[in-house]
């Protein structure tokens, strides 16, 4: 079980080359990922977000990129003799056309002309820039997923601490719910046999006892809330669990709703009242949850 929210950093740094990747994860019912980095590394942000939806289900995830440059590499530029030639010639057409001005054509001039010198890309050295970007954020990926284990390693051990005390709670309302209609029926005798001077109709007290009995019958919602708290269980033994469980505290909200609605009677409601309050506990615990 991993948690969404979690914090993760890796570096690269060889040749004077410094990349510093750091990734924050806090939760968001889908993957949602937001990169900012120099501009050097813009062609690389569709790359970064395709690498991380390998490795990471949901959560929004801020990616942070730092750049520094500590290398003397040599620059290396381009001539173009063909922009060159185009100056020449067009200074060449303006001295004829305008003979009484001064020529002051020149190297100088022409290395000043636009396009005439132009930097060399270096393939080599974006190849080692991608791949020191990439390192690092593999790096930064395994310490945030490093950390979201750990977190949710701890929301599980509290996740099935509550769902113990939620069985304890069903179990207690399992024990009273039988003694429930043997209650009404003795205290309906003790009112009708006090109205009517001790004498009553046994049969129809059995018939309102067990309409009473039939409306308070919460057996299918102790059944169904033993199968969701063993299917609880065994969904937290799973990597991405968030999604399945949200579903699940739902199921055992209704349920106790349910019980709350049909009991009658004041500790079985107590009881419930109870659950609902750990089960709010474990929905906002599952919100956390990858």
């Amino acid at each position: 079980m991993y948690s969404m929210t979690g914090f993760g950093k890796g570096e690269y740094r060889k040749n004077g080359t410094e990349i510093v990747v750091e990734l924050k994860s806090v939760n968001n019912r889908y993957l949602d990922v937001s990169v900012k980095a120099p501009h050097i590394f813009s062609s690389y942000e569709e790359p970064i977000r395709a690498k991380l939806r390998e490795k990471i289900a949901r959560g929004h995830i801020d990616v942070f990129v730092g750049y520094l440059d500590k290398s003397e590499r040599p620059k290396k530029l381009y001539l173009d003799l063909a922009a060159a030639e185009a100056y020449v010639q067009a200074a060449k057409t303006l001295k004829e056309r305008f003979p009484e001005a001064s020529d002051d054509l020149s190297l100088t001039f022409l290395l000043r002309a636009p396009d005439v010198i132009k930097p060399e890309e270096d393939r080599s050295e974006d190849d080692e820039i991608a791949s020191g970007l990439f390192e690092a954020l593999d790096m930064a990926i395994e310490n945030l997923k490093d950390m979201r284990r750990k977190e949710g390693e701890r929301l599980k051990a509290d996740l099935l601490s509550r769902m113990e005390t939620i069985k304890t709670l069903r179990e207690e309302i399992a024990r009273r719910a039988p003694l429930v209609s043997e209650d009404y029926r003795k205290k309906l005798t003790e009112r009708i046999l006090e109205y009517l001077d001790g004498k009553a109709d046994e049969t129809r007290i059995l018939t309102e006892a067990a309409v009473f009995a039939d409306k308070c019958n919460i057996d299918e919602e102790l059944t169904r809330l033993s199968s969701h708290i063993a299917e609880f269980c065994k969904i937290c033994a799973e990597q991405t669990a968030g999604r399945k469980l949200d579903f699940l505290i739902q199921e055992f909200n209704r349920e106790c709703n349910t019980i709350c609605s049909k009991s009658n009677d004041s500790s079985i409601t107590r009881s419930a009242l109870d659950m609902k309050n750990e089960i709010e506990k474990v929905r906002e615990q599952i919100q956390n949850i990858e």
